[in-house]
């Protein structure tokens, strides 16, 4: 094999990397026609590939390597990240709620995006273990004084995380006390095989608490949470009710998430909800 052809090969496995980890795995027919070259080659590249450790083979295809993540980024970190698609999802997830009803939301950038949809819903019983989100509707008191209709904040208490999330034995035992209509929960990752992770072991347990006080759950996520798994998983896919989207994520994720949950919601791109998510609606239904 001459260096130009070694050459070309490099190239070739840079671009199927590249197909593989933005959309999520492809099929080797798909890369043949994609790089016009045969289904023996592409299946060559795919093995060097797998050999590395830099994706993984499946049946007619292959798909990214996916990694246990126990690093957790700060709030601060976060916040900067996928700005506009955290504003879509809040706006989108806001109008789920109905005015009056207890509701929780755990920590992260796009609950606390959330939070601030929130403020013109009356009579709200507000749970969470964030401290930016408390954060919120206590400025917003202070500012306007307390008028009618203002949210109702219980704060859980327990130890901080880097994320602003209060977590730990406290936390637990006051979310296992209370039940609530509806969590919104941001997650560090999601994954059809290890459901919702966080990197933080205290979290995951708090987290699990939450879910399982909640009447409904709605996740909150960005498209590029996707694929994501942390350290320690904390509930299936099943266990949620809606998932919160942006427009970013790929088709196969959809059909996935179509298939296992009762309700996607794609913020800024399809029709937003009009109304309150309705428990009694049909199962795997989808604004996407």
């Amino acid at each position: 094999m001459s260096e130009n052809q070694n050459l070309l090969a490099e190239q070739r496995r840079a671009l199927i990397l590249d197909e593989v980890r933005r959309r999520g795995g492809v099929r080797v027919n798909e890369l043949t026609r994609k790089l016009g070259v045969s289904d023996m080659t592409v299946r060559r590249d795919l093995d060097a590939l797998a050999r590395q450790g830099v994706l993984e083979k499946v049946h007619g295809g292959a798909v990214p390597v996916v990694e246990a993540s126990s690093h957790e980024p700060g709030f601060e970190a976060k916040s900067g990240l996928e700005l506009s698609a955290k504003e879509d999802i809040a706006r989108a997830a806001a109008r789920l709620v109905t005015p009056g009803t207890a509701i929780a939301l755990s920590g992260g950038t796009t609950t606390y995006a959330l939070a601030q949809h929130l403020l013109e819903v009356p009579d709200l019983t507000v749970v969470t273990n964030s401290v930016r989100v408390a954060d919120v509707f206590h400025a917003a008191q202070r500012a306007t004084g307390q008028r009618q209709g203002a949210a109702t904040v219980v704060l859980t208490g327990g130890v901080r995380t880097p994320s602003d999330s209060l977590v730990g034995p406290v936390a637990d035992r006051a979310i296992a006390a209370l039940h609530f209509d509806l969590l919104f929960l941001g997650v560090h990752g999601i994954s059809a095989e290890a459901g919702l992770s966080t990197p933080n072991l205290a979290e995951a347990e708090t987290n699990r608490r939450l879910v399982q006080s909640a009447r409904r759950v709605v996740v909150v996520a960005d498209h590029t949470k996707w694929g994501t798994v942390g350290l320690s998983s904390f509930a299936a896919l099943e266990q949620v009710d809606t998932l919160v989207t942006d427009a970013g994520l790929p088709a196969e994720a959809r059909a996935e998430v179509s298939e296992r949950l009762r309700r996607l919601v794609v913020a800024g791109e399809t029709d937003e909800p009009d109304e309150p998510d309705d428990e009694e609606e049909g199962t795997a239904g989808t604004d996407a």
